[in-house]
């Protein structure tokens, strides 16, 4: 049945067009069918299925030539619905380490009402494909289980073992993450020399043109403390001068003055060594400063003025939730705050909450970090070898003359840290460029280019095909 609908799909192919107009390869409309298929099943933690999304990415899989020995569904009794898929497709030497292909399936929240479309209906429109998951992350996962069934039907001998595992999890809302899961439980299926996952991408600027080719060369960690302040309180007539809240506004302030010093490694040094000559003029000049002096604070102030550049340069703290008082007619007996802090990979969490507690100065307000979801490790940036960085700068160099590929310091957070943290250095890699919004992504009417689309599965498709027979 399977074989019929890809024959079907194959020979009416010629006959669709995007709507830009542009006339569909054959094999992108096998994709598109295999992507809409991802995008449509829900996998929000709320109400969705990751496991049925794994099986039907397994059926892609096993109806390509795949045996049910090489396609592992993992989940776990008490969460039958947040599994996830390893496939393993065999190479040619023994000796040779494994690559990882790594996405998660999950997806954010959304409401049908506050959308324009149906977010769980993949819709093309005015050259784009919307839908919630049609960028972070259905589109490289789409990506990398139609890069392994186009290898399969071509008879594809890689010399390296090349695996993929599909998670769940990574979006936070659920109580399992299929990446630290699978790092903690299976560390043997997925063990690989490196991995490749989401976290970066192709920048273009308001009038689509390209700017540079992003590479995800490290994370920051993710680490929130919660400060607390007790009191004996009373009756709010009687004020006095100790005061919950008061005092636990004083340590905000303090923690608002301060700015975590900048720090250089490779990810971030590399983006602004290529990007000083993209941007130029002063900002140009402050970046080449910067990385020469990480103490020049006229070129720090100017960069920062960025928050993009600013998080890319230092941990940050910032307050996210308050909660103090317990009647409107008595003294506050707690007060409390929530600090998030992204962490700069190689410092640790303790360092970062002693390094409150002294800038708060003050006994009485206690400084404690909250549970941590995932990897517990502080994970280093991974190396940017000539190995890793080589072939995406050959590929792209193909696919995008002229566009620098440039390493960044993600200030956000992937499940590629679970990964590099458990001793498998891992890279955001994807070939997909996004206007400055981004996508929109973890908002209404999350969209995806389709001529971005259909060339990053390109890209990718080449780039894997380089690293898996590399000696």
């Amino acid at each position: 049945m399977f074989k019929l609908a890809t024959a079907f799909v194959a020979a009416t192919a010629l006959l669709v067009t995007t709507t830009a107009g542009a006339q569909t390869r054959p094999d992108q409309v096998a994709f598109r069918a295999l992507y809409k298929e991802l995008v449509e099943t829900n996998t929000t933690a709320s109400v969705g299925d990751c496991t049925l999304a794994a099986q039907k990415m397994a059926a892609h899989l096993k109806a390509a030539g795949f045996p049910d020995k090489d396609l592992t569904i993992f989940f776990t009794p008490e969460l039958p619905k947040n599994g996830g898929l390893v496939a393993v497709y065999p190479g040619t030497d023994p000796k040779a380490k494994a690559i990882l292909l790594l996405a998660h399936i999950d997806v954010v929240e959304a409401k049908r009402e506050d959308w324009t479309r149906d977010p769980f209906t993949l819709v093309e429109e005015g050259g784009y494909f919307y839908g919630r998951g049609a960028a972070d992350d259905k589109a490289q996962a789409s990506i990398w289980v139609d890069t392994l069934v186009r290898y399969k039907t071509e008879g594809f001998h890689p010399r390296r073992t090349i695996k993929m595992a599909l998670t769940c999890g990574e979006e936070g809302g659920a109580p399992f993450n299929g990446a630290s899961w699978l790092v903690q439980n299976k560390r043997d299926l997925i063990d690989a020399e490196f991995a490749l996952n989401e976290g970066a991408g192709g920048q273009l600027d308001d009038h689509g043109k390209r700017i540079a080719h992003t590479i995800e060369a490290g994370e920051k960690t993710s680490q929130s403390f919660t400060l607390e302040v007790t009191n004996p309180g009373g009756h709010s007539s009687r004020p006095v001068p100790d005061n919950a809240i008061y005092r636990l506004a004083d340590a905000l302030e303090k923690i608002r003055g301060y700015e975590f010093p900048v720090m250089i490694n490779d990810a971030n040094g590399a983006y602004l060594s290529k990007m000083s000559k993209v941007v130029g003029g002063e900002q140009g000049a402050a970046m080449t400063a910067l990385v020469a002096n990480p103490k020049d604070a006229k070129a720090d102030a100017l960069l920062s003025k960025d928050p993009g550049l600013h998080t890319m340069l230092r941990t940050t703290c910032v307050a996210t939730m308050l909660s103090a008082g317990h009647a409107q007619n008595a003294l506050p007996q707690r007060a409390t705050a929530n600090i998030n802090c992204r962490i700069f990979p190689g410092v640790s969490r303790d360092a970062v909450r002693d390094k409150l507690v002294e800038i708060i100065a003050d006994p009485q307000v206690s400084v404690s970090k909250t549970a941590v979801a995932g990897p517990r490790g502080e994970a280093p940036a991974p190396p940017l070898t000539p190995q890793v960085m080589g072939p995406i700068e050959k590929v792209s160099a193909e696919m995008w003359p002229g566009i620098p590929v440039v390493p960044i310091l993600q200030a956000g957070a992937t499940d590629g840290k679970a990964l590099t943290a458990g001793g498998i250095p891992t890279y955001g890699v994807q070939g997909l460029f996004y206007e400055p919004d981004l996508g929109r992504i973890h908002g209404l009417n999350e969209r995806i280019g389709v001529t971005s689309l259909y060339e990053g599965r390109d890209f990718l498709y080449k780039l894997v095909k380089i690293y898996a027979d590399q000696p």
